[in-house]
């Protein structure tokens, strides 16, 4: 049904590309997945929308679509750039307890919020801890030509690979001295691929190797699992632009080892054609770092009354390799347009449960929404720009004097991609009802009506004091809303 060629930015040739599959009809994608120590914050799950919306963009454009994302459950440690300890042991030792009740918990969570945000299931979640003999078979069949052996661990050694680090955007001093400082390190950006139990201690997590008794390292993991699941080379990776930096470039270089390929002028030696980065969440008060303590987590979203809908909105409003400013009120403007949206589907799907037909010619009526279908295959196409797709889809919503049906076909296509859910949403979902609320629904129902009654009446005085009623328990009434929500709960 699409026909416009699928153009996606690569950023380790730094340009857009024509989407040319490795196998062809299908699509081949892997995605970093969480670190399950923690909550993931919304800025987190940003790149989980983003990857979702690239795979419902494949799957539109008729691709068979392969879907794998990690949880890492093991070996990634507390700073990035490949120091300090490893998450998992440092919070399982915090709060006293099994490092894998806390993966399983954290892992859950995590879970929660990709069904809650829509986000599709992959074809495979890979498990890093039920792939640690595979990641130990990979690093002996590159120790020798690659790697070498300090008291900490086996490290991989950047210079026997070409173009080591062309994936970022510049090698810097500043970036170097984010790498952890080991001494025996031949080169600076030398990173660990196994690392050892240091002697006298006690891991919850390790296993034997050649090179003693330890845990890989993060960079290890991903190449393996991406890897045995999806074939070399495969056709996308994604992540957030926090991993373009040092994550993704060594594990580039560790395919390239492995495969025993060259230089990155040609893609496929990097293991994936193409690689892909969202930008930042940011917000303003800081609440975005785990360090603080307390951070904003789409349940706290949730919590306050807002559909966890409104934030996909609010991601997909954005390009995805922009920066996107999180704010309550940003937040209420998502809510607030995804509101007009159900509105619009609802008079919509009423007119086809109600065989409505609108005179006119149905060759016209069908020219104009697949004028519509292939403006939006244009936006999403071109680098995923969901801004404009979301633009289509609402102009969809408003056409006037077109068969339910024609309107239907379209809006079910171009949701698919965005993954709204217009067609399971209710009205009632999209009511801000904070979590910390203790007047029911049914109560405020019920005064509505009374209220309804009185106004109807032109009894004014018990009209007000009705909606001063609801006021004192944190119920606005809305009247003259355009949107005819009735009410909302404040906090």
């Amino acid at each position: 049904m699409t026909t416009t060629p699928l153009k996606l930015f690569n950023s380790l040739t730094r340009q857009l590309e024509e989407f040319q599959p490795v196998h062809p009809g299908e699509a081949r994608v892997y995605s970093c997945g969480p670190t399950v120590y923690n909550y993931p914050h919304i800025g987190n799950m940003r790149a989980y929308v983003f990857a979702d919306v690239l795979g419902r963009t494949l799957s539109f454009k008729g691709y068979k679509l392969t879907h794998v994302i990690n949880i890492t459950d093991v070996g990634h440690l507390t700073d990035d750039a490949d120091a300090g300890e490893d998450k998992m042991e440092k919070m399982a030792a915090e709060r006293a307890q099994s490092i894998w009740d806390i993966a399983r918990h954290y892992t859950e969570a995590y879970w929660a919020d990709v069904k809650a945000l829509n986000i599709r299931q992959p074809a495979k979640w890979t498990i890093a801890t039920e792939f640690v003999p595979a990641m130990i078979d990979f690093a002996k069949s590159i120790a020798d030509k690659h790697c070498y052996e300090l008291d900490s661990g086996l490290y991989f050694d950047v210079s026997t690979v070409a173009d080591y680090g062309r994936l970022a955007r510049a090698q810097t001093e500043d970036g170097e001295g984010r790498i952890e400082a080991v001494e025996g390190k031949r080169n600076a950006a030398d990173f660990a691929i196994w690392r050892k139990t240091p002697p006298g201690e006690k891991r919850q997590m390790e296993w034997d190797s050649p090179w003693g008794k330890g845990a890989p390292g993060w960079h290890l993991e991903c190449s393996v699992m991406s890897g045995q699941v999806l074939g070399f080379p495969f056709d996308i990776h994604t992540g957030g632009i926090d991993h373009r930096e040092i994550h993704h470039p060594n594990e580039i270089a560790q395919n390239q080892a492995f495969c025993c390929t060259n230089g990155l002028n040609v893609p496929a030696n990097s293991g994936a054609n193409v690689w892909m980065h969202n930008n930042f969440l940011v917000e303003r008060s800081g609440k975005m770092s785990k360090s603080s303590g307390e951070f904003l987590r789409l349940q706290l979203l949730i919590d306050k009354g807002y559909h966890p809908l409104a934030y996909r909105m609010m991601c997909l409003q954005a390009h995805y390799r922009s920066e996107l400013e999180f704010s309550w009120d940003g937040l209420g403007a998502a809510l607030t347009r995804l509101k007009r949206m159900l509105i619009a589907h609802r008079k919509w799907t009423e007119k086809l449960k109600e065989g409505r037909m609108t005179p006119g010619d149905s060759w016209e009526r069908e020219r104009v929404t697949n004028a519509l279908v292939a403006r939006f295959d244009a936006a999403v196409s071109g680098d995923l720009n969901t801004a404009d797709a979301l633009t289509v889809l609402e102009e969809t919503l408003a056409l006037k004097g077109t068969a339910p049906e024609c309107v239907a076909t379209a809006v079910s296509h171009m949701d698919r991609v965005m993954g709204l859910g217009l067609d399971q949403l209710e009205r009632a979902d999209l009511r801000i009802r904070p979590k910390a609320a203790t007047i029911t629904e049914a109560e405020i129902e019920t005064v509505l009506t009374q209220r309804k009654d009185a106004r109807a009446a032109k009894d004014f005085a018990t009209s007000d004091r009705l909606r001063d009623e609801l006021a004192a328990q944190g119920v606005e009434v809305m009247d003259g809303d355009p949107l005819g929500w009735d009410w909302k709960l404040g906090e």
